[in-house]
């Protein structure tokens, strides 16, 4: 006999999703063997938090949503930072919950609250699965999960809702929106005029453009219209870093918005290319002033949140949308004066892995090693500002990091996530020690899968971009530093491969023995200095 908690398991089955993260309790076995029984893998993990980052990490490999399962009470609270994480970073996670029966609540109390509640802020959308609606509460959850922008739903679960048997009508599926381009007008018109007439024009390219599938789209009209591309950190990628139009990324380091900032107030036309501006800080409110200068935006949603304005906005696919303006426009000359290449070389200098040691050899160390289509995660911190600079991604979601909330802890899960969705790519997580410290019992859940993750640590035994902002307001040295263990050990102990490194030679034959395991994590302690990363970013 069919259960509804069959059809929801369909349902996401039939979506493309083949993994599932979490902790079972009782009130979510039937879940879970639901689950299971329709070719979804479900993975044991050790918080919720951790789990819900493996599921976006497969997100990023498959397109399909994550799942994210929790059992009632503790288990639905530890996951709502991830959930909330997934609305900020655009990230469509399916977030299921058991939950005690509605009759059974009225009268008992024990780790009963209103899940709900608890997640309405920080979804999308929040159901109650029933029997009978099964189908169709699935159905709607993968629409608005992966629907512009996406993001997460929540889905509660009851018991015996779960176990149902619902009556045989299953409801027809949703169809996915054809995609939109700018209908033709005044504004097109007037956007393709200034097109044509740009000397200095600069895109600024953000989530949208890899939630559209738009990257090809976005490196063949920059290539035909001569315009450099600046993006964001989560848009990384979007067109190959080493590419001439490519100036590098944005939106989080002083260093980086110092070089980039002046020369986007330079440009007579700013493209706004699926910009979202959820990941960035207020030195790029207002970065560009329509008033005195020719401003186009391509966005999934309309601008609601005021962090920048533009003189023309479409509302469309962003791919179709920048397709739409040049048709019909010839191209021109751009930034005759060869500015361009100055302020991509002035990026690419100031980010230069030029220590002998420290988090710039560190990364730089690792990008020589590993294959150019390596996958990396990176966790929040000093080094995640550094790494979003001096990395070159070539591809993109080939960076994959916490952008909007900025929330530690995320590298590890985010790399086991991708590696399991791709097992044949190589994944490397970057990682602070601190923040490998919240999610330190992933290591054992990465022995068990048995994936060749490389985790590289910086070992500088301090919150150090916290540590830099209390030097900054000359405050004494008060909560930001703790031991430094040595995690080369406890990766031994756990059943992975631990190395200590203290040069770049070492580093990158360490890398280079990561890279030859296939059934084995391999962990690389980085010694570096707290100070390392003064005037670095």
């Amino acid at each position: 006999m069919t259960r509804a908690a069959d059809i929801l398991a369909q349902r996401l089955f039939e979506a493309g999703c083949r993994y599932a993260f979490g902790m079972p309790g009782g009130e979510v076995l039937t879940l879970v063997d639901a689950l299971v029984a329709v070719g979804i893998r479900f993975v044991l993990c050790k918080h919720e938090n951790a789990a819900g980052f493996m599921a976006e990490g497969t997100y990023h490999r498959t397109g399909a949503p994550g799942i994210l399962v929790a059992t009632v009470g503790p288990g639905a609270a530890n996951g709502v930072n991830v959930v909330a994480n997934a609305l900020q970073d655009r990230v469509p996670l399916i977030v299921l919950t058991g939950c005690v029966d509605a009759d059974e609540a009225l009268t008992y109390t024990h780790q009963v609250m209103d899940q709900r509640a608890l997640f309405g802020s920080v979804t999308k959308a929040t159901f109650t699965l029933t029997a009978n609606g099964a189908d169709v509460i699935a159905d709607k959850a993968v629409a608005i999960a992966m629907g512009d922008r996406p993001g997460p739903v929540h889905i509660d679960v009851p018991i015996a809702v779960a176990d149902a048997m619902p009556n045989a009508l299953i409801h027809s599926r949703h169809r996915p929106a054809a995609k939109v381009a700018p209908a033709p007008g005044d504004a097109l018109t007037m956007a393709r005029g200034w097109l044509a007439a740009a000397e200095r024009p600069v895109i600024v390219a953000g989530l949208d453009v890899m939630n559209h599938g738009a990257s090809a789209v976005l490196q063949e009209f920059a290539e035909q219209f001569a315009v450099p591309v600046i993006t964001t950190y989560k848009a990384k990628g979007v067109i190959p870093e080493d590419h001439p139009l490519a100036l590098g990324a944005a939106g989080l380091s002083p260093l980086a918005d110092s070089i980039l900032l002046p020369f986007l107030r330079e440009a007579d036309l700013v493209l706004a290319v699926g910009y979202d501006p959820i990941e960035m800080r207020i030195g790029w409110r207002d970065a560009w002033t329509p008033a005195s200068q020719h401003s186009i935006e391509f966005a999934a949603e309309p601008n609601r949140h005021y962090m920048h304005h533009s003189a023309v906005s479409f509302v469309c696919d962003v791919g179709a949308g920048l397709q739409a303006l040049g048709d019909g426009v010839t191209p021109r000359t751009t930034w005759a004066d060869t500015r361009a290449a100055a302020v991509r070389q002035a990026h690419k200098t100031a980010f230069a892995g030029d220590q002998t040691w420290g988090p710039a050899a560190v990364v730089d160390t690792v990008r020589r090693t590993v294959p150019r289509h390596t996958v990396v995660t990176v966790d929040s911190g000093a080094h995640r500002i550094l790494l979003s600079q001096a990395w070159e991604a070539y591809s993109p979601r080939s960076v994959l990091q916490s952008s909007g909330l900025c929330t530690m802890g995320c590298a590890l899960p985010l790399a086991m996530g991708a590696q399991l969705a791709s097992p044949d790519c190589p994944v490397v997580a970057f990682s602070g020690d601190a923040g490998l410290l919240m999610v330190l019992g992933e290591l054992s859940t990465l022995a068990e899968l048995a994936l060749p993750v490389i985790v590289v640590v910086f070992v500088d035994a301090s919150l150090t971009l916290i540590e830099m902002k209390q030097r900054g307001r000359q405050l004494p040295n008060m909560a930001v530093d703790f031991g430094r263990f040595d995690f080369a050990a406890i990766a031994r102990a756990i059943g992975g491969a631990g190395e200590t490194v203290s040069d770049a030679v070492a580093l990158k034959a360490a890398i280079a023995r990561g890279l030859a395991r296939r059934d084995q994590f391999t962990l690389i302690g980085a010694a570096i200095d707290r100070r390392a990363y003064d005037g670095r970013i």
